[in-house]
């Protein structure tokens, strides 16, 4: 009996997902057991967004220079390094609130090595990935970050509630290490004779990260199709590390819910990004395969609608006064931005795919900054609001925090609609 054997791009494909999931389960985790802690403590909640916002300080310094490496050495090998790196300082570092220098520098040593994970995943998927799978790979691939943000949600609030927070970096640490070994075991460097060529494409120009020269620096910075990617890129991460990193906190001060008692239906905001993530990914490529639309419509289409929807679910979630409400606006919200990127964050693999790591590292830095600045200004505002007296169960106080998100998803689609391509642009 034969045995199946899957193409070598498959398991590549699977393995980046597990690679994301992981990385979340460590994002959603620190939030989760930090907030547990701090509250403990009696750390105010500007204090609490500086530290939660710390990891994307070294998350933003990465980005780029992590594209640049990957496409020097290859993205299997940074990816590696990343791991091992950020792994490393979740099993050794202890969660204490009160010893403020080590967890800034921890955040930022663990923000600094999954910087250098996106750029060489999008590397890596360039090399091995034909453009007529982009779509739904990437929309694979990115998933895997939703999946990794439910099963977080799910599982860590009952984890911190019997082992305590620092049981949540433990986990993380063992993650992280039993990713690293299947990447050793079974990634490798693509031959070309695994990627199916259609027509007259060649895996040279359009696979062959390695081989170029010279990176277009001036065009990528003059690109608007490259700027659009930005702007968009920001917006997305702005509402969903909002979201990330204040639910736990808006349950707990704002709804006075437990998220141990929530059940399952903590989980369904990420649960829905997943599946949302992945039907984008598919209705992208039917629309392109079968000549529906063009690949620059395709993309305008879905991340208008991904991103209007999400506005006016986030407009309105700060209106819900009970823990079932907020879960479907926060579901709706952030099912719809997934939806979204099979718009804006396959994009940079159509205008650039020779450039695929750096391009990413590009927008991705911008995405970064919008967790710098989205994390720590919800704490700002929060706090100013408990200053002029105002209780944080109110939703007076909340209702900045949501609207923002909702303002720029608005603004980021228009500028999509209107700057964005699906054409190769740089060769």
């Amino acid at each position: 009996m034969k045995s199946i054997s899957l193409p070598k791009r498959y398991v590549i494909v699977m393995l980046t997902f597990i690679c994301t999931c992981v990385c979340y389960i460590e994002r959603v985790g620190f939030s989760i057991a930090y907030t547990a802690a701090a509250d403990a403590a009696g750390v105010d909640q500007s204090s609490k967004g500086m530290i939660l916002s710390t990891f994307y300080y070294g998350y933003a310094c990465s980005q780029v220079p992590g594209g640049w490496i990957a496409q020097k050495i290859g993205g299997r090998r940074v990816l590696l390094f990343s791991f091992l790196l950020w792994s490393l300082t979740c099993a050794f570092v202890p969660l204490d609130p009160n010893r403020v220098t080590v967890l800034v520098i921890a955040r930022l040593l663990v923000g600094v090595a999954q910087g250098f994970i996106f750029p060489s995943i999008h590397t890596v998927l360039a090399q091995w990935v034909p453009p007529h799978e982009r779509s739904r790979s990437i929309s694979l691939m990115t998933s895997g970050m939703y999946f990794g943000a439910a099963a977080g949600m799910l599982m860590l609030p009952n984890l911190v509630k019997l082992r305590g927070p620092q049981s949540v970096f433990i986990v993380e640490a063992t993650l992280g290490a039993i990713w690293s070994l299947l990447w050793f075991m079974y990634a490798s460097d693509p031959p070309r004779s695994d990627l199916p060529i259609k027509g007259k494409q060649k895996t040279k120009g359009e696979n062959g990260v390695r081989t170029m020269q010279n990176i277009p620096w001036k065009r990528i910075v003059l690109s608007w199709p490259i700027w659009a990617i930005v702007a968009n890129n920001f917006t997305f991460h702005y509402a969903l590390y909002v979201l990330m990193n204040w639910l736990p906190t808006y349950f707990e001060m704002g709804l006075n819910s437990s998220l141990q008692e929530m059940g399952s239906t903590k989980m369904m905001p990420y649960l829905n990004m997943f599946i949302f993530s992945n039907i984008g990914g598919v209705i992208a490529d039917h629309l392109i395969t079968r000549r529906i639309l063009t690949v620059t419509n395709t993309r305008k289409v879905l991340n208008t609608v991904g991103f209007v929807v999400a506005s006016f679910a986030l407009m309105a979630l700060a209106l819900f006064r009970t823990a079932d409400g907020v879960v479907l606006c926060a579901s709706v919200a952030l099912g719809f931005l997934a939806l979204g990127r099979a718009g804006f964050a396959v994009n940079h693999m159509d205008v650039a795919p020779r450039y695929a790591g750096i391009v990413m590292g590009v927008s991705n830095t911008a995405g970064t900054l919008a967790g710098i600045v989205g994390v720590d200004l919800t704490g700002r505002l929060l706090e100013a609001a408990k200053n002029a007296r105002l209780d944080l169960t109110s939703p007076d106080s909340w209702r900045a925090v949501f609207q923002i998100p909702a303002w720029l998803c608005i603004f980021s689609s228009f500028v999509f609609l209107l700057l964005s391509t699906g054409e190769k642009i740089f060769d």
